[in-house]
């Protein structure tokens, strides 16, 4: 596998990864909701420690997702830099 082909394995894998992520994050928060739709910590403490780690991990994922944008906006553009050497070389 060149570095090309590489970079867009990479840039969906690391997509996936970001969205199984904000999915994993916002499915927790759902299941800790009680019958009338208030979040239930056993402490104060746990919900301001698990609030700030879910904020981190979202954070986390939207970079990811840019990153993997990035990745195959350059896979694509590497690959029509390689098609227009392909033909600059045939003419």
């Amino acid at each position: 596998m060149d570095t090309v082909t590489a970079q867009l394995v990479f840039g969906i894998f690391v997509i996936v990864v970001a969205i199984g992520l904000i999915y994993w994050i916002n499915r927790r928060k759902f299941y800790r909701r009680s019958a009338a739709g208030v979040e239930m910590f056993s402490r104060y403490s746990t919900a301001v420690f698990v609030r700030f780690l879910e904020r981190v991990g979202k954070w986390i994922a939207y970079a990811l997702i840019i990153l993997g944008i990035v990745c195959i906006w350059t896979y694509s553009q590497m690959k029509k830099d390689k098609e227009k050497q392909g033909i600059e070389i045939k003419n």
